[in-house]
């Protein structure tokens, strides 16, 4: 497919509608329980299924492949209503996505017949494996290793922090296939890989936030596929594929920085309306308004940026610039916001009964997830000079 076959649209009354369902079962089926599921650590099942029953798990595949075909500024806006009240969901289904997109846009097409109606449909569930215990921002350091044995390739090696890395059935994992390759990317692949033999799950790891979804180590012993699990059937493009879905990666990111933005701002401002000292509503003293204020900014500051960059992915564009932006700046407003509203609710902030400790708590991963903002930054420049340059 080329760029111009990637662009979808959806009509504006479609759109509202469908947020409409999303809100609706936020506001029914997710609020009245994320406590309980954020507090156990638990993975709830029920949620899934019913994920599974909007569609969310083929939300931007095609139709053509069993999926809701939606363009990425309307995957956006779904995650940032999603991340409002809770974004440990939307890393559930957001993660699946990546996988599905990496077969979608440069899997051959009998490799998205036969896995693309599967993952649309949430029947197989997984993510995206790219990370190890000494490769993270830099994945060209990455030590997995794929060899090639008559028509199977054996992979052997340890990814960390993968999300879904328990729960998931399959991944997108990126390995290297020729470890002499020079420049280093060259030698990079990227394999739909089943759970199977040869294919374990290591321990859980336990995080400050974003409960609920697992993140877990995944270790490959003589794992063995067939070479038509290659996405591509290419070797060599790994890394590149890697990259193109990483833009719509961010967005997302970005988008549920947004949510956590959004969500902590209402929070803040129902609550100083009703909590009063010194004979009036908080909001009405000077310093509890500045704050409201700079935080409202922020999040609209955040949602407009996020929405650019979709759109720019939307088009077809080169968007990695406008992806880090909104990466960037989204996370750092969720966790501004984040703080800010907990510092607002006083005590009751630190409180495990209120609703703002589990954005808080859940806000300092989109600064880290899909690259560091301190990658973002970099990326952010480097483009930038590229399309300004001087000479």
């Amino acid at each position: 497919m080329d760029a111009a076959e990637r662009v979808r649209s959806i009509d504006q009354a479609d759109e509202a509608q469908l947020l409409a369902t999303i809100d609706k079962w936020v506001e029914r089926e997710v609020a009245p329980r994320v406590k309980e599921f954020d507090h156990a650590d638990r993975w709830p099942a029920e949620l899934v299924e019913q994920m599974k029953g909007l569609g969310l798990f083929g939300a931007t595949v095609s139709p053509e492949y069993g999926g809701l075909g939606l363009p990425a500024a309307t995957y956006a806006k779904i995650v940032m209503r999603i991340s409002s009240v809770w974004m440990a969901l939307t890393g559930i289904f957001n993660s699946h996505l990546m996988l599905a997109l990496a077969v979608e846009k440069f899997g051959t097409e009998p490799q998205r017949r036969q896995w693309l109606p599967k993952f649309a449909s949430g029947e197989i569930r997984g993510g995206l494996a790219l990370t190890e215990p000494n490769a993270g921002t830099d994945l060209q350091a990455i030590r997995m290793t794929a060899r090639r044995e008559r028509g199977d390739y054996v992979i052997n090696g340890t990814k960390t922090w993968i999300s879904n890395g328990i729960e998931g059935s399959c991944f997108a994992l990126l390995v290297k296939t020729n470890a002499e390759a020079s420049p280093r990317y060259t030698g990079m692949s990227l394999f739909i890989a089943p759970k199977g033999p040869g294919f374990t799950v290591g321990r859980k790891l336990e995080k400050l936030g974003y409960k609920s979804i697992d993140s877990g180590e995944l270790i490959f012993q003589d794992y063995r596929i067939s070479a038509d699990h290659l996405i591509g059937e290419v070797e060599g493009r790994g890394f590149t594929q890697v990259a193109g879905g990483l833009e719509l990666g961010r967005i997302n990111v970005a988008a549920r920085g947004v949510g956590i933005a959004e969500g902590a701002l209402k929070l803040a401002t129902d609550y100083a309306q009703i909590r009063k000292t010194f004979g009036k509503p908080i909001i009405e003293h000077q310093a509890i308004a500045l704050k409201i204020g700079e935080m409202a900014t922020r999040a609209r500051a955040a949602r407009l940026l996020t929405l650019d960059a979709a759109a720019a992915f939307d088009r077809g564009d080169r968007c990695d610039m406008e992806a880090g932006m909104a990466k960037y700046f989204a996370s750092e407003a969720a966790l501004e916001n984040s703080t800010e509203s907990m510092r607002i609710h006083g005590a009751y902030g630190y409180s495990k009964e209120y609703d703002i400790e589990r954005l808080y708590r859940d806000a300092p991963l989109t600064c880290i997830g899909e690259g560091t903002n301190e990658m973002q930054r970099l990326i952010i420049a480097r483009q930038w000079v590229r399309r300004n340059a001087s000479v």
